[in-house]
């Protein structure tokens, strides 16, 4: 099982040529982010996640979590490693100064994210639940509800769980049956099981503090009668000291696919007592407003995982393609095995690999990009712009990014042949750990469904024109040696400005637009890819052609420009070949009755 080397010159080229950090640091609010700060705190988080971080993603996946009592038990390593982590702040990075944070830019601390979750993906759960807990509370939560339990969450002492899923009520959260008795205290009784709880139970951190959807008893029906608690493990003493144990307690641990050393679990709310003690986060029967903030905040770091587990694999698949001999490559001496890398066939995998890795890994900074701009912009019309970018990206980067990190790691299991079906490879535990990704935080149908029903129609459809114009923008300006990249960026963009009005047009049928929803995020976000890759590739020509390289190696820079042309001419086809699929309309979903899809 190979090492694992952060990205970081790539990281880099994202920073300066696709989604400039300068146009966030330029705003009061990310003044202090200086170059050469980030520069410094990208390479010490690349050697972290490297050399610290990297070698327990083994131990995690054959040790796995286990219940021990009433607590549960992580590989050793991960409890050296979670207080490296700690000590060294990299949970701080993004929060809010007031309560212990460094407040930087999200595109920052994303970059920091996807090495960590490259890394080791069952670690970095933790980590991603309690960063969205204290997004949430940031937002959400009472003044003194931030400060008794901010403080130590931005630190990483203790830790944030999401709890919405019950067995009855999955995606359909509107079904959820936990109940919140109101005390004369003004705290809660919480009773009601709650299942995929991740990092529901462990000893990590000293404390977990649990976000809980539950009813009040005059609770309207569906989402409008859901409200949102803080449930601690630990109840939280006036001196901020931890009191005692409140009753919430794991049940079981999932038996799953990949992951194995994050805690799925299921927890159980007032089993022991008339209800475990929860406090009201915002106004009654408003939970999913706040939940939806954490979320969203969780689905980009979702989107981020795709990415992350697909530079591990890829990284994994190009060593073992260098030191594979098999067979004998054109222009090999006769008897000589080659380097399997020298195959054509190879050859295309790993390309289509790192093309759209590439491309992922622009898509995300992008969203988190917009996602800084709309919080720190100075003029609010930029600033809601930004915001509309941020929303409009944030299914992509969750659906696309997640689905390529199946597709991805699955090609890297295909580069190594046999050798990549046998677990001591390592290469198969990034398959089975990518396939949770395309599911939670919203199964990527739901993305799907979010893009075609609520972003597509914002400001009556102008604002997507306006984001497809930038497109085209690009694909015009693209100098004549990118000319392959222009026409085929052109040629998708026509394809999917066919599908979007097609949508428009079908509005008032929504059979038929949901129908299309998943080949259409598809085909948007390979062109929003091809778009992010474009730029890039026009910043490398021009770089090569002044001489002014930026610090970045000529050989490089020119990759970025064969990469992309790759993508172009291999993956922006593709787009066009979805259109039939888009807007084939649903007659044919709904032509078999269930009895007729059975064999």
């Amino acid at each position: 099982m190979t090492n694992y080397t952060a990205p970081i010159r790539d990281v880099r080229f994202v920073l300066e040529h696709v989604t400039p950090l300068r146009e966030a640091t330029a705003q009061p609010t990310f003044a202090h982010a200086e170059p050469d700060l980030v520069a410094g705190l990208l390479e010490e988080a690349g050697r972290f996640a490297a050399q610290a971080i990297a070698p327990t993603n083994r131990d995690g996946d054959t040790e796995g979590a286990r219940i021990e009592g009433d607590t549960v038990k992580l590989p050793a390593s991960f409890e050296r490693v979670y207080r490296q982590y700690v000590e060294a702040g990299w949970g701080t990075l993004q929060h809010p100064v007031e309560f212990g944070g460094g407040g930087f830019p999200l595109l920052v601390a994303n970059a920091v994210k996807e090495a960590i979750t490259s890394a080791n993906m069952a670690f970095s759960l933790g980590p991603l639940l309690t960063t969205g807990a204290v997004y949430l509370l940031s937002h959400h939560g009472s003044e003194e509800q931030q400060q008794t339990f901010l403080p130590k969450m931005v630190t990483g002492e203790w830790a944030g769980t999401m709890n919405l899923t019950e067995p009855q009520a999955g995606s359909d959260v509107g079904a959820v049956t936990t109940r919140a008795i109101p005390q004369d205290d003004g705290s809660y009784r919480i009773t009601g099981q709650k299942i995929y709880i991740t990092y529901g139970e462990h000893e990590l951190t000293e404390n977990i503090i649990h976000l809980v959807l539950a009813r009040l008893p005059d609770a309207p029906p569906g989402t409008k009668g859901i409200s949102l608690f803080i449930v601690p493990k630990f109840l939280v003493n006036d001196d901020g000291s931890l009191g005692e144990r409140n009753d919430v307690h794991v049940v079981s641990l999932e038996h799953k696919l990949g992951i194995h050393a994050s805690p799925t679990c299921v927890m159980a709310y007032g089993e022991n007592s008339d209800g475990a003690v929860g406090y009201l986060v915002g106004e009654p029967n408003t939970g999913m407003r706040g939940m939806f903030t954490m979320m969203n905040d969780a689905r980009l770091g979702v989107g981020i995982q795709g990415l992350a587990i697909a530079e591990r694999a890829y990284q994994q698949a190009l060593a073992y393609a260098q030191e594979r001999r098999q067979g004998r490559a054109p222009g090999a001496e006769p008897g000589a095995q080659s380097p399997i890398v020298e195959h054509a066939d190879v050859r295309r995998m790993l390309l289509t690999m790192k093309a759209q890795i590439e491309a992922m890994r622009a898509l995300c900074y992008a969203n988190a990009h917009a996602i800084d701009l709309a919080h720190a912009a100075v003029d609010e019309a930029a600033a809601e712009r930004h915001q509309k970018l941020a929303d409009l990206l944030t299914p992509l980067s969750k659906a696309w990014c997640t689905d390529l990190g199946v597709e991805l790691t699955s090609l890297a299991v295909q580069v190594h042949g046999g050798m990549g079906y046998v677990e001591e490879t390592g290469v198969a535990q990034h398959f089975r750990d990518a396939r949770i990704a395309p599911i939670y935080e919203g199964t990527n149908g739901i993305q799907a469904l979010d893009l075609v029903g609520r972003k597509l129609p914002y400001d009556g459809g102008a604002f997507v024109k306006s984001v497809l114009g930038d497109v085209r923008d690009t694909a015009k300006q693209l100098p004549a040696d990118l000319e392959v990249v222009a026409t085929n960026l052109a040629d998708a963009l026509e394809a999917l400005e066919e599908a979007t009005d097609w949508l428009f047009a079908r509005r008032e049928t929504p059979d038929d637009v949901f129908a299309g929803a998943t080949p259409y995020l598809r085909m948007f976000a390979t062109v929003i890819g091809g778009w992010l890759l474009a730029r890039g590739a026009a910043a490398a020509h021009q770089a090569l052609e002044s001489g002014d390289t930026g610090g970045f190696e000529p050989d490089f820079l020119r990759a970025k420009l064969t990469t992309t042309r790759f993508y172009a001419t291999q993956i922006l086809p593709t787009v066009r070949g979805l259109l039939p699929a888009v807007t084939a309309g649903a007659d044919d979903l709904y032509a078999l009755t269930p009895a007729q899809l059975a064999p």
